[in-house]
């Protein structure tokens, strides 16, 4: 059987939202790598799920620590009702609360690769940028920066002999990312990965996201 979920991230607006095609035998820890890719998190933080009243989640010798195997425990098992929601929180201080609603059961498609993601919109806030409020007083001004960023990428404008070192230190950083860009077919070509078990697909999703 596959979980159809929509997943949402609260207190966003416009709403950052996935929706994800994964299978009931996956478990926990499966999904959790699958959120960050789908989000573009970098794990560097603590997460949880919160599901029918207890928590799952990889536990951290410093932080959080759970009492069932993350990848002995399976979706399956908790037998979902339709439209049954429960929370994934990821950054325990930015606080990055994903709700998952169950939409759909469907039927196994052999010829097809799980999980894979069939909609979306928007990209998520940037690690540390303190939650979501602080989130939506920056993000006007992220739109503004990718925008122009983009108009003037192929301009010289730099002048790197007049540059000091803050400026080239800002020089060196990513493009800033466009609050509503969602590139599916992307996250797709990474689900894929994760799915045929390439786990350095999280690492390079994390230097990335970096």
């Amino acid at each position: 059987m596959v979980y159809q979920f929509r997943v949402s991230l609260r207190e966003i607006s416009p709403m950052v939202w996935r929706r994800l095609l994964v299978r009931s035998d996956s478990s926990i820890a499966d999904l959790h790598a699958t959120l960050q890719l789908a989000f573009g998190w970098s794990d560097v933080h603590l997460h949880r799920f919160h599901i029918h009243g207890k928590d799952y989640g990889i536990s951290h010798m410093s932080g959080t620590g759970f009492s069932d195997d993350p990848t002995r425990v399976v979706l399956g098992s908790f037998r979902f009702r339709m439209r049954e929601r429960f929370i994934y929180k990821y950054d325990f201080g930015d606080l990055w609360v994903h709700e998952l609603r169950l939409e759909q059961r469907l039927t196994l498609d052999p010829k097809r690769t799980y999980p894979v993601c069939t909609g979306g919109s928007c990209a998520a806030p940037p690690e540390e940028c303190g939650g979501p409020w602080a989130y939506m007083e920056q993000r006007q001004h992220l739109k503004v920066c990718a925008v122009f960023g983009d108009r003037f990428a192929d301009l010289d404008v730099w002048d790197q002999d007049e540059m000091d070192d803050e400026e080239e230190a800002e020089a060196d950083r990513p493009p800033p990312v466009d609050p509503d860009a969602f590139d599916r077919r992307v996250l797709n070509a990474r689900l894929g990965r994760l799915a045929r078990g390439d786990r350095s697909v999280l690492d390079e999703a994390r230097e990335t996201r970096g």
